[in-house]
């Protein structure tokens, strides 16, 4: 007789348990055993029993559950199922699942511990395998949202996503609500405010109720000055476009009335101490039509100095790029009368609003992210080390990215109802954006580098990325150390190689020419790539998307989108240019409720690297697993003490607001 103790662990969300049956076998190398269980499992409950067995069925291999439908399916979520088995001392196997179990299809859970391909030479998997990759490419397709982009999920909305990729109840109540609510005040300030149009600054106070957190009350006051509008290219909503300039852009254009700049200029960049952001992908995008009314569009180029303070401060701004055959355009200078100064500043930051929303938000993150999780679910079966790595960040990824394209960057979604760029240009613009994007781009040691941030006191955001990198890639290559003793491992693990032949030619559209491998021929290579993914899905998702709720609820200092042109003549701007140029009060109303919607701190959020779901089993990848979560809060550490002695704290890196997966 061989007596067993299970152990049934159910979800804690709403829903999770199940008024139906579950049957359960267990599979061993030398047999398997029906255990007579009936159970009905409870939401949030560990459940144990004790079954014997006619004999001992040696080591398991398996878990096999079905649940048995009595009237209705009442589908369960079943955290994972842990079996000891009947020698005195052995030790528990635990059986992952967190997934939905539904209808009476029969699932089969592997004991936990990672194996590749190769690492299964009886081939007591092999099967297994095969047939959860064959039915996972059934259920996760590839779709063409846009040509010239990377390929997405085959979901029209989320509804049309399987079930273990949707939203829990939880997440979709609170995500909802937190919309509903938001439109409800949008309608109020809209009644509340009763104008129609702004003639002052100070009308926009209008519909600023409430500081929406202590760094946007301190944009809201201080917005107008030179040195926040120079912070926030280094440690705003958008880091990640400034650059140490290493000659003078070949755009700019100075007229002949200031040489002194010129000079200014040469000094700097002499000194090593000239930086640049350039917006030229801009350039030509159609700008969108709102009520019938054509938005404007500019290009910028912004030139800023390093101050005596460290900080980034404005010396000159280009509107506009130059045309063969047309005079010069303008460059704006401190020096010049205020009101011109501030709009080609507020025209920077409308310019800056578009390619932190399309590029570094929505490009690099979210459709990064999902091509990863796509190809991850398509290509590497449970079983598989690099899926039980990437799993705990691909959470709800999915159903936010199927939202955005349904209601954020949809034909006649938020976009192209108030961004300057909708109605098309976005589009256009994410397409010039993809162009451009790169592997190294992605990774912050070498993109930091390849801008001249490294080493810059004042680059907050560059100095907690690298070491977020480091703490990152140590884990991974703990982790990947564990199931490759080679670069010959890597090399023969064929679902490894297939794997990353589907995120780069299939899912990125083959973008080998950008850098992105095809194939991996080292265990450095590998862990370079798991680290980008962990990076990307996690600690530059909240670096970018974060700030918003700081930086975009005030809006002159983000505006959405700009109603008239550019101004050509300094001396003709007047307080109703700078007002008739802003967005107008609906415009304005709608992106603060989107900003608080979506840069609003998640309740349910997870931290990074303390996912509750145990997808390893074994001491090994949970002392690499503790390890990191000990750098992680060390690292915490550092960062609180730092901003305890700074004007304006950094944040949006500390590890306990780095969510372990884009879930908005």
């Amino acid at each position: 007789m061989g007596r067993y103790r299970v152990r049934v662990a159910t979800g804690a969300d709403t829903f999770a348990g199940s008024t139906n049956r579950v049957a359960v076998w267990l599979v061993g190398e030398r047999g398997e055993a029906d255990l007579g269980l009936r159970l009905r499992p409870t939401r949030g409950q560990v459940e144990d029993f004790d079954w014997e067995t006619p004999g001992d069925l040696g080591p398991l291999l398996f878990i096999r559950l079905r649940k048995e439908r009595l009237l209705l399916d009442d589908a369960w979520f079943c955290n994972y199922v842990s079996v000891r088995g009947p020698e005195d001392g052995s030790e528990e196997a635990t059986f992952p699942c967190y997934r939905w179990v539904s209808g009476e299809a029969e699932l089969s859970l592997p004991e936990g511990t990672a194996r590749t391909r190769g690492a299964d030479p009886k081939g007591l998997f092999l099967k297994h395998r095969e047939m959860e990759l064959e039915e996972r490419q059934k259920l996760y397709r590839w779709a063409l949202w846009k040509e010239g982009l990377p390929l997405t999920v085959s979901a029209t909305s989320e509804r049309d996503l399987p079930v273990d990729a949707r939203f829990h109840e939880e997440k979709r109540r609170d995500f909802e609500g937190s919309l509903r609510r938001g439109l409800m005040e949008l309608s109020l300030k809209r009644l509340v405010t009763a104008i129609s149009s702004w003639k002052h600054l100070e009308d926009f106070n209008r519909i600023y109720w409430d500081p929406q957190s202590p760094l946007s009350e301190r944009v809201h006051r201080s917005w107008q000055e030179d040195e926040i509008f120079g912070y926030q290219f280094l440690n705003g909503a958008n880091p990640t476009l400034v650059r140490r300039c290493v000659r003078l852009p070949s755009r700019l254009d100075l007229p002949p009335e200031t040489q002194d700049l010129s000079q200014t200029l040469q000094r700097e960049l002499k000194a090593g101490t000239l930086f640049e952001a350039d917006f030229s992908l801009l350039d030509g995008i159609e700008p969108n039509v709102i009520s019938g009314r054509r938005q404007h569009l500019a290009a910028p180029l912004v030139l800023l100095r390093l101050g005596p303070a460290g900080g980034l401060l404005p010396l000159a701004i280009q509107l506009q790029l130059p045309r063969p055959g047309s005079p010069p355009p303008p460059v704006f200078l401190p020096s010049d009368p205020p009101l011109a100064w501030l709009l080609a500043k507020a025209w920077v930051r409308s310019a800056d609003f578009q390619l932190h929303q399309l590029q570094a938000h929505l490009l690099r993150t979210h459709l990064v992210a999902e091509v990863l999780v796509v190809a991850t679910l398509r290509r590497l079966p449970d079983l598989h080390p690099v899926y039980k790595l990437l799993a705990p960040h691909m959470r709800y990824t999915l159903e936010i990215n199927t939202r955005a394209r349904s209601q954020l960057i949809s034909d006649g979604g938020v976009f192209d109802r108030v961004v300057g760029t909708g109605g098309g240009g976005h589009i256009e613009l994410l397409r010039r954006a993809g162009q451009k994007l790169t592997m190294s781009s992605l990774c912050p040691p070498e993109d930091l580098a390849a801008r001249g941030l490294l080493g810059l006191p004042s680059a907050l955001y560059a100095q907690d990325a690298l070491r977020l990198w480091g703490i990152i890639g140590r884990y991974v290559s703990g982790l990947v150390g564990l199931y490759y003793d080679e670069d010959q491992a890597v090399q023969r693990d064929s679902e490894l190689q297939s794997w990353i032949r589907e995120v780069t030619d299939i899912g990125l559209g083959e973008a080998h020419d950008r850098g992105f491998p095809v194939s991996f021929q080292t265990k450095a290579a590998l862990c370079r790539f798991l680290t980008m993914c962990v990076f990307t899905c996690t600690a530059q998702h909240s670096a970018i998307n974060q700030g918003q709720l700081d930086w975009y609820a005030w809006v002159p200092n983000a505006p959405c989108t700009m109603r008239l042109p550019p101004p050509t003549c300094k001396e003709a701007v007047t307080m109703e240019t700078v007002m008739g140029t802003l967005p107008d009060v609906r415009q304005a109303c709608l992106q603060m409720t989107i900003t608080w919607h979506l840069g609003r701190p998640q309740p349910d959020m997870v931290r990074l690297g303390h996912h509750e779901e145990r997808y390893f089993s074994g001491p090994g990848p949970e002392a690499v697993l503790i390890q990191f979560r000990k750098a992680l809060g060390f690292l915490e550490e550092e960062i609180e003490a730092r901003n305890a002695d700074l004007p304006l704290p950094y944040d949006y890196l500390r590890p306990s607001r780095v969510e372990n997966s884009i879930t908005i």
